[in-house]
């Protein structure tokens, strides 16, 4: 049964999303994580816009957006490589179920990675503090996201088109209509059904690769490597390209600091 705005898990790859999302640490701050990102480049005014508005409205720099997105990519990927080939995981193992606990590992640090690039490249916050777990549209939102993150074509053309409408919209949020009951919606449950798949694959290499206990960690651990920096690469790359990241898309004429009142100020190379 539902429970508020959340819907219950249908398919093996929404349970493993769910489950993934609450465990400790999986869920990023935007205001924190774009404040703590943006403070050794831009001035107090700059983040305080960026914060209210996106990092583009701000008049962050494309070359500090692709660095900052670099710099996570290259954290993440070593936090679950690491974590990958001691096959531990920082609790929460009660929140997990019948998920393999390497495979919710796994997940977590791709909802991670996908929150941070979203939130540098203009994205609104996903998850909402006042909910109760995660709602219908953020997790129909990571899922288009993860879907990119596998070379999913329909998922790059659904995670286009909410781009488009949220640049459209004078508010700052996920659509949720579009991506619960519009026509986005029968696109992420296609994109769903075939992380499905991809994800009983890695289920199974996983499995293989630990059959000889101290061999197999490593190979555990190569495994998540070689597969977790290009697909967080392939997202990085197809949100560069999206709506949000252009300034001028109509959602600063409603921030608490315009234009108008605020001129953006230009963005510093210095460095604290």
């Amino acid at each position: 049964m539902a429970k508020g705005n959340q819907v219950a898990p249908s398919t093996k790859f929404e349970q493993t999303l769910q489950a993934s999302a609450q465990l400790p640490g999986v869920q990023i701050n935007r205001e924190a994580f774009l404040r703590r990102e943006l403070k050794r480049y831009c001035t107090d005014e700059q983040i305080k816009l960026a914060i209210a508005t996106t990092p583009a409205e701000a008049g962050v720099t494309p070359q500090v957006i692709d660095k900052i997105a670099n710099s996570v990519i290259k954290f993440e990927t070593g936090k679950v490589t690491t974590l990958s080939t001691a096959a531990g995981i920082p609790g929460g193992l009660a929140a997990i179920g019948t998920v393999p606990a390497d495979i919710a590992q796994y997940y977590g640090h791709l909802l991670r990675v996908v929150q941070k690039l979203a939130y540098i490249y203009s994205w609104p916050e996903l998850f909402d503090d006042s909910a109760d777990g995660m709602d219908s549209a953020t997790e129909s939102m990571l899922t288009l996201f993860i879907g990119v993150m596998f070379g999913v074509n329909a998922a790059q053309a659904g995670v286009a088109q909410v781009s488009k409408l949220i640049a459209s919209e004078v508010a700052r949020k996920l659509p949720q209509k579009a991506l619960t009951k519009g026509a986005i919606y029968p696109v992420v449950k296609k994109v769903a059904g075939l992380l499905g798949i991809q994800m009983t694959k890695q289920v199974f290499a996983k499995s293989a690769a630990k059959v000889v206990p101290l061999v197999g960690a490593v190979v555990s651990g190569s495994l998540t490597f070689v597969t977790f920096m290009p697909m967080s690469k392939r997202l990085q790359k197809h949100l560069a390209t999206l709506p949000l990241t252009k300034p001028g898309h109509g959602v600063t004429e409603q921030a608490s600091n315009p234009p108008s009142t605020s001129p953006k100020p230009a963005p510093t190379s210095s460095a604290n």
